[in-house]
């Protein structure tokens, strides 16, 4: 995860909370599978290019059974609307995955 998300959960007091309990919320309602949902969620980091939480997300979808085809398939899932951009975390990816 990014140092600027840390900083974020750590000086916004309750705001960075709320934020948490938010996301844990959202994930714990989705109708989707654990290992579905970190790799939605690698999709839409990487077509918005929010670099920082890619490392993070690889390695808990790797802990989920998830295979380096499918982390790389769930990152090329932006490219038709977003562009070659979508696949400027392949690399942070990859590297995540082997470690």
């Amino acid at each position: 995860m990014g140092n600027g998300f840390g900083v974020f959960t750590k000086e916004s007091g309750s705001i960075g909370k709320s934020f948490m309990d938010m996301a844990m919320k959202n994930s714990e309602n989705s109708a989707l599978d654990p290992k579905t949902q970190e790799l939605a969620y690698i999709a839409v980091l990487s077509a918005v290019r929010l670099l920082s939480g890619i490392e993070f997300h690889v390695k808990s979808a790797k802990k989920l059974g998830t295979t380096k085809k499918e982390v790389k398939s769930a990152i090329l899932v932006g490219l038709p609307e977003v562009g070659i951009i979508a696949t400027e975390s392949m690399d942070i990816a990859l590297k995540s995955y082997d470690k």
